[in-house]
Formats: C-alpha cells, sequence, structure tokens
C-alpha cells in the first residue's frame, strides 16, 4: 500500500511542479507522504494531548537541525514529547526534552530515508510548519562567559568529503586571510571547524586544511573554538556542541558552508552568510535559502554562490 500510495503522490508532484528536473519531484513526494502519516496522530496530538511522541533520530547534522528537532519541539511545546534519542552529545539540542537519550555513536546518512514520521525530512518547495517550532537556541543559551570587546564574528569553516566528491564549499586560507583582514577591526573573529574526534561523525570524511596553525601564526588575534574548547571543558561545556551554541548565542554575525554548518550557524538570528555552490545539493532547486533557513531563527541568509561572493556581502551588511 505505501509503495502505491509514494507511486501516486509522484504523479501529483509532477504534474503539480511540472518545471522540476525529473529526479526532484521525488524529494516532493516523500515529503507530501510525510504530511499524510501525520494523520494518524490527529487524536494524540489535538484532543488527548498527553506525552506519546519518541522521537529518535541519527542521520544528517542538517537535517536534524531543519525538521527533527523542531519537530521534537513543537510537541514540546504541545505537551505530546514523551521521549527523543539522538546521537553522542546531543543532549544540548534537545534541552526541552526531560527525557533525552544519547544511544547512538555514529551518524548514517541513509536513516534518514526512514522518518516518514517526521512532516518535513528531506528537500522540498511543499514545507509543512504545522507541526514545527523554532527552537529558542539564542534566548536559552545566551551567557556572560563568552563576551568580548568587539561584537562576535563566527567563521564556521568546514574541509571533509562532499557528495563523494574532495570538498567543495569551504574556505580556503587566501579566502580567510582576506574576511579577517576586512573584518578584525571591528569583529572579535571566532574561528570555528570541528575536529573529527569533538563532533559524530557520518560519511563525510574530515581532511586536513592545515589552517589552525596558519591561524596561530599569522592572526593570533582570532580566537579557535579548538581553544576555547581546551580552555573551557569540562569547567563550563559538556562538550563541543555546548560550546558551539553557548558561543553562537552570542554572536549576530556568522560565514558559514553549505550543509549543517549552515543550517546551525542560521539557528541564532542576525546575518548569516552561507557557502553554498549552486551545482551542488538541492537547496537551491527548492529556494530553501529563502524558504526553510531564516525560518530557523529570523536570520538574515545571504547566499554566496561563490568565494568572491562573501566580501561584497561583508561590506554590505557586516
Amino acid at each position: 500500500m505505501q509503495q502505491l500510495i509514494l507511486k501516486s503522490l509522484y504523479v501529483v508532484a509532477r504534474l503539480q511542479y511540472p518545471g522540476l528536473r525529473k529526479d526532484l519531484p521525488y524529494f516532493v513526494r516523500d515529503n507530501y507522504y510525510c504530511k499524510l502519516v501525520q494523520g494518524r496522530y490527529l487524536m494524540q496530538d489535538y484532543v488527548l494531548k498527553k506525552p506519546y511522541k519518541v522521537i529518535s533520530y541519527h542521520g544528517e547534522f542538517d537535517q536534524e537541525l531543519r525538521y527533527v528537532i523542531p519537530f521534537a519541539y513543537w510537541h514540546y511545546l504541545n505537551g505530546t514529547l514523551q521521549k527523543t534519542i539522538g546521537a553522542q552529545n546531543t543532549r544540548e539540542f534537545y534541552f526541552f526534552s526531560a527525557n533525552h537519550e544519547e544511544r547512538f555513536e555514529k551518524r548514517v546518512w541513509t536513516e534518514s530515508y526512514a522518518h516518514y514520521d517526521v512532516p518535513n525530512m528531506t528537500h522540498s518547495n511543499s514545507y509543512s510548519f504545522r507541526k514545527w517550532a523554532q527552537v529558542p537556541y539564542k534566548a536559552h543559551y545566551r551567557n556572560d562567559v563568552f563576551v568580548y570587546d568587539k561584537p562576535l564574528l563566527v567563521i564556521a569553516n568546514k574541509y571533509n568529503i562532499e557528495w563523494d566528491q574532495p570538498p567543495i564549499n569551504y574556505l580556503d586560507i587566501p579566502t580567510l586571510d582576506r574576511i579577517i583582514k576586512a573584518c578584525g577591526a571591528n569583529y572579535q573573529i571566532v574561528y570555528n571547524r570541528p575536529l573529527p574526534t569533538q563532533i559524530v561523525q557520518d560519511n563525510s570524511e574530515t581532511l586536513q586544511l592545515n589552517e589552525h596553525a596558519w591561524l596561530r601564526e599569522t592572526h593570533p588575534e582570532v580566537i579557535l573554538m579548538d581553544d576555547l574548547y581546551k580552555q573551557y571543558h569540562p569547567s563550563v561545556v559538556n562538550n563541543y556542541n555546548h560550546l558551539q551554541l553557548m558561543v553562537y548565542a552570542n554572536s549576530d554575525h556568522f560565514i558559514s558552508m553549505h550543509g549543517g554548518t549552515a543550517a546551525l550557524a542560521s539557528c541564532f538570528g542576525g546575518t548569516n552568510i552561507i557557502l553554498s555552490n549552486p551545482n551542488w545539493g538541492m537547496e537551491h532547486h527548492f529556494n530553501e535559502y529563502e524558504n526553510l533557513f531564516p525560518r530557523l531563527s529570523g536570520a538574515k541568509i545571504l547566499h554566496a554562490r561563490t568565494r568572491e561572493d562573501i566580501l561584497p556581502f561583508l561590506g554590505d551588511h557586516f
């Protein structure tokens, strides 16, 4: 029955969006089906309204921030959340969950395909925000620890395999140098690129960019998140994710990369410049930097398609 419904919804998606590339209606189809599945819970969610919902996830971090945690937070607000289950070091992301279990040691990107029970679970131009609530990370984690003489600018970089290809969306050292020289006088820059040992990995292998040593030598005024972790763990922060949440909560300015890096930086308001190559990823086809990412916190999202696009954005908005 499920396969028959999915095939029918694919036809509906093709008819409703005839201009989409032929493989893209599959994403729309899946989100249609996710909405249908929610019909099973009408009584529990809108009439009984007692804690029953158990939400378990260990797929891609990007999707967790975009779809799963806002769904869990909605259930928390609705009084229907019973338990959340996630990867290690995710408790702080689910701060609102009274019963959160850190069960999984590794993220599995294909695991996301099993989550038809979440209203939105993949790229689409037909998102449902009926059971989706903005998570107030900034208000919850704002603090007096990571406060400096100048306002914070977080550069959230990455350098890893993407779509089984060499790194695509990342800031190389020459670009980092230009950004720091352009913004260093007005901002306290915090540079963040987590090491493989600091976060739970998925299929995207992290590679060596060797920029940490370069930053320490060439731009000692830049604060490295890695150094903050060594300084404040475990006296102030429980894990690296907790550190990111606390630092990001004190910032209104971000430069981030396509994927989970961009999604996390979009959860704290302010302005987020996202480097995302339009030749890769589905966000571009569905205009998600306009219709989804701003909803994560009300952040202003600026889409840089190339590294060269970042500098004009800095001049105009930072």
